[in-house]
């Protein structure tokens, strides 16, 4: 690395993590050259690609940015064919875990298999089903999605013969069955995963290409890039935000649990968690006897339990958060129509994308890749759009500032060419 040392002020890093707090300020990067900035992508940012169709050009990218490289990211992303009798669907999808990791690791190994199953059994082996609709396989994806969650707590509740069970159990006989470290750990493993939650946002598309699905749980977003019929790039945002800045989630919460004022505590549910949708956090999802009686008793579990109960206090008619995704639908046409990108992102790419925003940074990469085509990473190639571009400057700052805390949020990014 060339010794070349810059210097950053907190208005320099995009996103909300820099403050005048976090100082002494100014902080010191290195001033990376073009090979150098290439190699830490390559470190930083856990490149991954996948060819679905080699003679047609189907394939994805993703990464994965974490600049810190001592933090653990909580994002996850995946990038898989699903052999449903024989004939390949695609899915990808990105994952932004909270409280902990274990969940949203979890979440993106087995809801695709998950997600398989469901196609397998429930698609005819000839695909002669006349109920093979887009609407169909809306309501088939939303299922698998939703089956999935309610395993996560059932799996646990399954060990005491259901959640109006518990009662007959003392503490010390709970710490016993979920505790088991010592006999294998598989108990202690079901328990953990009900601590912590993540947002999901999967696409799956058809054999032929011909159709999309999008499931989004969260505040991820998914884009589809297409090249306009003159000239540059339509952008169009296919998801909505599941969190405390979306007015209709609020509504719905509150229209689902009439007479809980506490039910939102600012913009926060139960004044505790923003995605108002997610996979996991099972405690803003089952009776407070759930957490009290299971999780409390994990060992090690929670580290102080005050914090969850004033969440718990206000747990009154569980569920809070939902796990039914909302499901988006696009017939993507003929191949002269049909769209050349689609991107899902974690919220860290919005926080990277500065002022520009996530629009002008998505068309200004569609056109370099269009202009100039390249080998390699498209995802990575996002990634420096969104942090930087051609600023070598700027880029440096994202990848070498020196500080003890993550200066910006973890971000997935997948790219799928269509």
């Amino acid at each position: 690395m060339v010794d070349l040392l810059q210097w950053a002020y907190p208005e320099d890093i995009p996103g909300s993590r820099c403050s005048p707090e976090d100082g002494p300020w100014p902080r010191a990067y290195y001033l990376l050259d073009e090979e150098e900035i290439w190699e830490e992508f390559q470190r930083l940012a856990d490149p991954s690609s996948i060819m679905f169709s080699p003679e047609k050009g189907w394939r994805a990218d993703a990464v994965n940015f974490q600049p810190l490289p001592t933090a653990i990211t909580q994002d996850r992303y995946v990038l898989r064919q699903l052999n449903v009798h024989g004939r390949l669907w695609t899915l990808t999808g990105v994952f932004d875990g909270h409280l902990g990791d274990e969940t949203v690791e979890h979440v993106a190994h087995h809801l695709p298999i998950i997600v398989e199953e469901f196609l397998q059994e429930f698609i005819d082996e000839n695909f002669t089903n006349e109920h093979l609709t887009p609407g169909f396989i809306s309501g088939l994806f939303s299922r698998s999605i939703v089956a999935f969650d309610d395993a996560i707590a059932g799996d646990i509740l399954k060990l005491f013969g259901g959640s109006d069970r518990l009662s007959a159990y003392s503490d010390q006989e709970i710490r016993h069955i979920i505790n088991d470290q010592d006999r294998g750990g598989d108990n202690y493993k079901k328990a953990k995963l009900c601590m912590y939650g993540t947002t999901a946002l999967v696409a799956l598309t058809d054999p032929e290409h011909e159709n999309l699905w999008v499931a989004n749980l969260g505040d991820c977003q998914a884009a589809l890039v297409s090249p306009k019929v003159t000239e540059g790039w339509d952008v169009e945002f296919l998801t909505a935000e599941h969190n405390g800045d979306n007015d209709a989630e609020i509504t719905r919460v509150r229209r689902e649990h009439p007479g809980e004022p506490e039910c939102v505590v600012n913009r926060r549910v139960l004044g505790a968690l923003a995605p108002f949708r997610g996979l996991g956090d099972v405690p803003f999802k089952q009776p407070p006897a759930f957490t009290r009686r299971i999780l409390y008793n994990l060992a090690p579990g929670f580290s102080d339990t005050a914090p969850w109960e004033i969440c718990l206090a206000r747990n009154l008619t569980p569920p809070y958060i939902s796990a039914a995704p909302e499901i988006t639908h696009r017939c993507l046409g003929t191949a002269r129509a049909r769209p050349k990108y689609l991107v899902l992102a974690s919220d860290g790419f919005a926080d990277l994308c500065r002022g520009a925003g996530p629009e002008r940074v998505l068309a200004a990469w569609a056109a370099r890749e269009a202009a100039a085509p390249a080998e390699g990473n498209l995802a990575s190639r996002l990634l420096r759009q969104a942090i930087g571009g051609e600023d070598r400057a700027g880029i440096s700052c994202m990848l070498t500032l020196d500080m003890e805390n993550p200066w910006v949020d973890d971000t997935a990014i997948v790219v799928q060419t269509l």
